[in-house]
């Protein structure tokens, strides 16, 4: 008989398991000699950051996880795990179907369940503060949101792209200042602005990249944007991305036009092909993944993009799973922890709430040298100001955070803390403002948000505990519980039971065998084919939500 939880629900005030980051490092340290001696020649003399780098990616019974590890720690996290249809980024054709002046904002039909919120200042030409302008379009007429009403009537057909998904009641917040990503470019096919992400802080390489748009036949009324990812490309590189795109945008234009009602006209990329967009970049060492599936996706989207990146790419056959092997799994784990221990023993408290993201540091048990008493303040807050980072990017966090740091009375201290915060979250994809620390010791950042928390996803409040704390979603057991089925089969097949059909019972919460009844049938139809086996589900109104036993039936 199996139990995976008898216990009451989690107990939100719990502190992670603290982890080793030493014995991360000596992992990755052992995994970097695999890596050929040329691979090694090339990013001794290429990179003076000698930081391993690696992508794990993990498929199993359809669900994909992505982990990006920089010396054996977890630094992004992402996964389609029982996730709606991510439609950020999607472009639709729309249809005005309401003004409302009061609120500066146009309700669009776009052929979802509920209509777009399209505000005005969405409807302008984008001025866009995360890149520089190098080249404007002399056609443009500056509109103002007065001129609204007048240039989009209701009824009016509009092409608008998703840059906020719906969230509870409300509906996907849309702009018709149209984008598509690529590898080193974005195009703006509505704005003739060209420039290059303020990213980029080089003044010889920002030089050098002015005179690459200069050389880019960008057709006119469109613009186009250098990534900070195209930082020390060259031109043919620019010039591929360019021709892609632009194929990309054609096909988005025909269709359009050819579409009768209102409805989806193009979405992003799914999982594998932006994480190998956005993240296998030249500075990646190792991309690893067990499913051969995964591995033909990636290496048919590497070869569009990035050619030279192939030889980084290996399929993973070990016994143990991907991600324990990778020390992932107990990294994932430790996510939605309330309570994260910091290396010499401070500890941040983090709290979401409806509104925003409360961040408490403490010293806890530090471990400093009575000697360095003068410095222990300073280290635990800039511990925690890494950490911090470290989470915003691998729960999806946005919105208002606010972190309440520990007093430090020196001025020099708390611009050190400032320092290091913008240091860390310059590389965030995410747009975002950070104010200095005030006199409370309290420090105020805003973050880009387009979906929900991974913690919003994966988690609901509490039916046991009135909402003092989270349990996992049915949608998460499901998950956990298919897994655990799978792990079962294949021990029963690898201990044998001379050809006898193997039956399996489980018992389990009503939600749960719910959600396994709707999205994972047919996972569960295929498994019985694959292992020759029978499962029977019970649904068990006093079990606990995150409990389920599995017996095994002689």
């Amino acid at each position: 008989m199996k139990n995976s939880n008898n216990s009451p629900c989690q107990d939100s005030g719990s502190c992670g398991e603290k982890i080793d980051e030493r014995e991360l490092k000596d992992g990755s340290k052992e995994r970097a000699k695999d890596q050929s001696l040329l691979q090694r020649i090339i990013k001794g003399l290429t990179r003076s950051d000698r930081k391993f780098r690696e992508i794990v990616i993990s498929r199993q019974l359809g669900i994909t996880r992505v982990a990006v590890l920089i010396d054996g720690i977890m630094e992004n996290f992402e996964t389609d795990a029982y996730r709606g249809a991510d439609l950020v980024g999607a472009i639709f054709k729309g249809r005005i179907q309401k003004l409302e002046d009061g609120l500066k904002a146009a309700f669009v039909i776009t052929g979802q369940e509920k209509n777009a919120f399209l505000h005005y200042w969405d409807m302008l030409p984008a001025a866009n503060d995360s890149f520089e302008v190098i080249t404007k379009d002399p056609a443009k007429s500056k509109i103002t949101p007065d001129d609204i009403p007048r240039m989009y009537p209701v009824g009016t057909e509009v092409l608008v792209q998703v840059s906020k998904a719906q969230m509870g009641t409300k509906g996907a917040r849309v702009t018709t200042n149209i984008t598509i990503t690529g590898r080193y470019l974005i195009l703006t096919p509505f704005n003739g602005q060209c420039g290059i992400s303020r990213k980029i802080e080089d003044e010889k390489e920002r030089e050098r990249l002015k005179g690459i748009l200069e050389k880019l036949a960008v057709p006119s009324g469109m613009g186009i944007v250098i990534r900070s990812s195209g930082a020390e490309k060259k031109l043919k590189f620019f010039m591929r991305d360019l021709s892609i795109l632009l194929s990309r945008w054609k096909a988005i234009s025909k269709k359009s036009s050819e579409m009768e009602n209102m409805g989806l006209v193009y979405r992003e990329p799914g999982l594998i092909g932006r994480s190998v967009r956005d993240f296998l970049t030249d500075d990646v060492d190792h991309i690893v993944t067990d499913s051969p599936q995964v591995f033909d996706e990636i290496v048919s989207e590497i070869n569009e993009i990035a050619p030279q990146l192939r030889g980084k790419v290996e399929l993973y056959e070990g016994d143990a799973p991907i991600l324990e092997h990778f020390n992932v799994e107990m990294q994932i784990q430790r996510t939605f922890s309330r309570r994260l221990p910091l290396p010499s023993g401070g500890e941040i408290v983090l709290e979401e709430t409806e509104a925003l993201i409360a961040i408490d540091v403490n010293t806890s048990s530090h471990k400093a040298a009575k000697d360095d008493g003068k410095n222990l303040i300073l280290q635990v807050n800039l511990e925690a100001t890494r950490e911090i980072v470290r989470q915003m990017r691998l729960r999806n966090l946005g919105g208002l955070i606010i972190i309440d740091f520990i007093d430090m009375k020196n001025k020099a201290d708390q611009k050190q803390v400032f320092d290091a915060m913008q240091e860390l979250m310059a590389q965030d994809s995410a747009r975002f403002q950070i104010l200095p620390i005030s006199p409370m010791g309290i420090m105020q950042i805003t973050r880009q948000r387009h979906s929900q928390s991974m913690s919003r996803e994966m988690r609901i409040c509490c039916p046991y505990c009135s909402g003092r704390g989270t349990v996992q979603s049915p949608q998460a057991t499901a998950m956990v519980l298919q897994l655990e089925i799978l792990r079962t089969l294949g021990k029963l097949r690898k201990d044998g039971n001379d050809g006898r059909t193997r039956t399996l019972k489980i018992f389990l919460h009503p939600h749960v065998l719910e959600v396994l009844r709707q999205q994972g049938r047919q996972i569960l139809e295929n498994l019985e084919d694959a292992y020759g086996a029978r499962l029977f589900f019970q649904g068990d109104e006093t079990s606990h939500l995150e409990s389920y036993k599995i017996l095994k039936e002689v």
